[in-house]
């Protein structure tokens, strides 16, 4: 089956914004908008898990430590470890679990 849509673009910037895009038994993926300043609160992943920039920038807390994440970068972490992420500038990005 072929399914095309314009989730991603039409997430607006608004606070915290999290839309589901896939999920199967095997697969998540999520879309996360982050209005500037705005933070996706603590919290952790049930599986280990691949974060994808697409747009803006974000910095992520994990481990007592903090990465500046860029558009079109690529951050891979471990399953339930604590973390969090606060917005720089308008950002969108992908979590695949």
């Amino acid at each position: 089956m072929y399914e095309l849509n314009n989730i991603i673009a039409s997430l607006a910037f608004n606070g915290l914004q999290v839309k589901q895009l896939i999920k199967t038994s095997f697969l998540e993926i999520l879309c996360i908008s982050l209005e500037n300043g705005a933070i996706f609160p603590e919290h952790t992943s049930p599986r280990d898990a691949e974060l994808i920039v697409l747009e803006g920038e974000i910095t992520f807390f994990i481990n007592e430590q903090q990465f500046d994440l860029h558009k079109y970068q690529h951050f891979r972490f471990p399953k339930e470890v604590r973390h969090w992420v606060q917005a720089t500038e308008n950002s969108k990005f992908l979590i695949i679990r």
